[in-house]
């Protein structure tokens, strides 16, 4: 479909805009996130960039009321009271508690609204803890990260096969694909309404989707700089799309 709407705007929310005490893992983190923002600008989105972190989950809802669509990247992992976790597990990350808050009323909002979101890396965490699901707090399998390597390096390059059937390889094109991912921590228990888009040669999750709602979430990185070209662009094509379906339904509905 990806029919043109003017001013058709979207919402890439990460985690914070200021990590003092990791400065290179900031700078890794603000390459990928850079790149979402350029390539959806290219693709002729109207591009809010907000740092969940920053303000607080009523200001991140306000500021992004009226996106046509949402993108969640990547960053730390995901506090782990929001998902019946505790703390003081193998490889542990900073928290960003007010980060995940927003982040998760977003996705709630989503859902309730019929918005098309994707998350990415982290962003699948936080849909899948929204609507209520689980995480498998650490693995450390050389997979899905790079272990013991200088941060430039911790993206792991490998296979990933797609649900035939799931709008995101009706997206992608393709059933088998290869992605770069750098996780640690992977979904357990599906939430509400979610079902695996995509496996790992492990057997992992690697994506998931929503049965009802335009909710997709991808573990891999389509936004890092070594990932097939046409990957990140073919998800957010994948976005204007189920945007496009939604305005069209409601321009019947109100008709």
């Amino acid at each position: 479909m990806n029919e043109e709407f003017t001013n058709r705007m979207l919402a890439v929310v990460e985690v914070t805009t200021a990590r003092p005490d990791r400065p290179a893992y900031h700078a890794k983190v603000q390459v990928l996130n850079s790149r979402v923002v350029a390539d959806a600008e290219t693709a002729g989105w109207v591009v809010t960039r907000v740092a969940a972190a920053d303000v607080t989950a009523d200001e991140l809802l306000r500021i992004t009321a009226d996106a046509d669509a949402v993108v969640i990247v990547g960053g730390e992992d995901v506090t782990p009271h929001f998902y019946g976790g505790s703390s003081g597990y193998e490889g542990e990350t900073a928290h960003f508690a007010t980060a995940d808050e927003g982040q998760i009323a977003l996705v709630q909002r989503a859902f309730a609204l019929g918005t098309p979101l994707l998350g990415i890396c982290r962003g699948l965490q936080i849909i899948n803890v929204a609507l209520g699901g689980t995480l498998v707090q650490h693995i450390d399998d050389g997979i899905h990260k790079n272990i013991d390597v200088p941060i430039d390096q911790i993206l792991s390059t490998h296979d990933v096969t797609l649900a035939a059937d799931s709008t995101l390889a009706s997206s992608l094109g393709r059933v088998d694909i290869t992605v770069q991912s750098a996780h640690h921590q992977i979904v357990d228990r599906l939430g509400v309404g979610l079902v695996p888009a995509a496996h790992a040669p492990d057997g992992l999750i690697e994506a998931l989707e929503h049965v009802t709602a335009p909710i997709t979430g991808v573990q891999w990185h389509p936004e890092a700089p070594d990932s097939p070209a046409d990957q990140l662009a073919l998800l957010l094509a994948g976005l204007a799309d189920q945007h496009a379906i939604r305005a069209l339904a409601e321009s019947l509905a109100a008709a």
